[in-house]
């Protein structure tokens, strides 16, 4: 039986990559197509944004969009996602999430959702980045004396949040690593006559511009020597299909809190 597959923002950049994604898996369906109220897409046949049409109208009403529903993918903005969350508690479906730029206290609200129904949660769904998480530890433990360590990030010119997700979840991980507290360790911008640096702080600069699809470095930076890991994306279709393998890994759980990590393991 095919996976029911729900898209939010479907008319937006990365919801034509999950549109295509979808269309182009055997073993999903596209069951609804989301995006607010007023777009000019509303009531369009969502397979025309990928030249595919499939009689599948796109529609600001969720409610009525998620019946029936298998797994929601979501990529939007937080109080959208926060409020396709608790229709899904609400009616048992489950979710992917791939919006960035949550408070602490959204973020305590998708965790508690997850009692009820199965959610997977990652700002960055590239295999690419996952392999870059598991680097990021070992060089941190290699590298944790006498390496400053710096997060440099690009992205496009409309994305709305700075640092990225992905630039935030890769401090996250050196300083759990690390036994740090990246709350009090973050430097998240430098001017004017700063002193010298503190060698616990990780540092992060934000570039926008253009059409940069995802650029992530992070600097090990030591007398003499300077290791660099990054990872560039040319395209969304990598989210897109990691959010597509994340909603076949939901299909089988049905409640709890899960991230890439767990997608690529099959835990």
């Amino acid at each position: 039986m095919s996976l029911k597959i729900a898209v939010a923002g479907a008319s937006g950049r990365m919801g034509r990559e999950l549109l295509s994604a979808v269309h182009h898996d055997a073993t999903a369906q596209l069951h609804a197509a989301l995006d607010r109220a007023g777009n000019a897409f509303i009531g369009q046949d969502a397979g025309l944004l990928i030249g595919a049409p499939n009689g599948v109208l796109i529609q600001d009403d969720p409610a009525q969009a998620l019946q029936g529903c298998d797994v929601l993918i979501d990529f939007t903005r937080p109080e959208a996602t926060l409020q396709h969350l608790a229709l899904c508690r609400e009616l048992g479906v489950k979710l992917v999430i791939g919006t960035t730029g949550f408070s602490t206290e959204q973020k305590q609200l998708i965790r508690q959702a997850a009692d009820d129904v199965s959610i997977m949660m990652a700002p960055n769904m590239s295999v690419g980045v996952n392999v870059m998480l598991k680097l990021l530890q070992q060089a941190a433990l290699a590298l944790k004396d006498g390496y400053d360590i710096e997060i440099v990030e690009m992205h496009h010119r409309h994305k709305v949040d700075a640092p990225s997700g992905t630039a935030l979840r890769l401090g996250e991980v050196i300083a759990e690593t690390l036994g740090r507290d990246l709350q009090q360790d973050a430097i998240y911008g430098r001017e004017g006559v700063t002193g010298e640096r503190n060698p616990r702080t990780i540092g992060f600069a934000t570039l926008r511009g253009g059409d940069v699809v995802g650029d992530h470095t992070v600097v090990f930076a030591g007398i003499g020597e300077r290791i660099e890991i990054s990872h560039k994306a040319s395209s969304r279709a990598t989210f897109a299909q990691g959010a597509l393998r994340a909603a076949h890994y939901l299909a089988s759980k049905t409640n709890g809190l899960y991230d890439m990590q767990d997608v690529l393991s099959g835990a």
